[in-house]
């Protein structure tokens, strides 16, 4: 397991940062790697981001020095969306098939995970999202057709998109995690607009369905000092609490959300108009 580790910025000191700086520290390059966790820990809030992508051998999860646990599950919780071929997951022995865009909430206290892929011709991609759990709730497989749908916005603003709930209230329980799945209209290029802040809640986006020529305006920063990552196929960002939300494609996308924090309201949020950005 690779576990690359991000420290918390101050939003005073990004401002001062270069394009280097804010793609070292925000973007996460390298999601999926062949028969390997390659996941990111980040300090905002604790959360773990990344990918798994078993292809010629099945991939587990262990706990290093860097989370002081003798398991990975022992103090945590994960939700995870297979965005790849068909594979399953095994937990502690039970055995989850997961199509592509199938769910799995997985509860704290699982000492033995198994990643696996049924053809490594058309290997799974597990995009796995962690955060630290006090309550042992029910694994729980969530199809696509399980998750709660939200239908937002307009065709005239660009940004017609359905949202789908997996980790959330409405469909399981989770400790804190809430995390689902964005899709995207042919022609709508907004993922949110008028954009937003949650001082309560921190996030990760993973950009995907794109084009190798593809790339996505991820909006960041304070309101009244905005800053930019132009985003590729299959990366993700992290987003602090005090950072806006936002993003353009050059064309459309579907991103992964993933939310740790204060609560789990989803419309928990302070809106921007247009005019209040900088």
């Amino acid at each position: 397991m690779n576990l690359d580790i991000r420290y918390a910025s101050h939003p005073e000191d990004v401002k001062h940062y270069t394009t280097e700086q804010l793609r070292s520290h925000f973007l996460v390059e390298s999601v999926f790697v062949a028969d390997a966790a390659a996941l990111t820990y980040s300090h905002v809030d604790r959360i773990i981001a990344g990918g798994i992508m078993p292809v010629s051998t099945a991939v587990g999860l262990e706990a290093g020095k860097e989370m002081g646990v003798d398991y990975f599950f022992e103090r945590r919780e994960a939700g995870i969306i297979n965005v790849g071929g068909k594979g399953s997951i095994t937990l502690d022995g039970e055995r989850f098939e997961l199509g592509k865009r199938d769910g799995l909430y997985v509860g704290m206290g699982v000492k033995d995970i198994q990643f696996a892929s049924d053809d490594q011709n058309d290997p799974a991609r597990f995009y796995f999202n962690s955060a630290p759990a006090h309550h042992a709730y029910p694994h729980t497989h969530i199809a696509i057709a399980q998750a709660n749908p939200l239908h937002l916005g307009e065709s005239e603003t660009c940004n017609k998109r359905t949202i789908y709930q997996y980790v959330h209230p409405a469909v399981c329980q989770s400790c804190q995690l809430v995390m689902g799945l964005t899709v995207l209209e042919p022609g709508s290029i907004w993922n949110t607009m008028p954009c937003h802040t949650h001082e309560r809640r921190m996030e990760v986006y993973f950009y995907f369905d794109m084009d190798a020529d593809s790339r996505v305006i991820h909006l960041m920063g304070k309101p009244e000092e905005t800053r930019h990552i132009m985003v590729a196929n299959e990366q993700a960002v992290i987003s602090p609490s005090w950072s806006i939300h936002s993003g353009v494609g050059t064309s459309n996308y579907t991103f992964i959300w993933g939310m740790v924090g204060e609560n789990q309201t989803f419309d928990d949020m302070d809106h921007l108009r247009p005019a209040e950005l900088k």
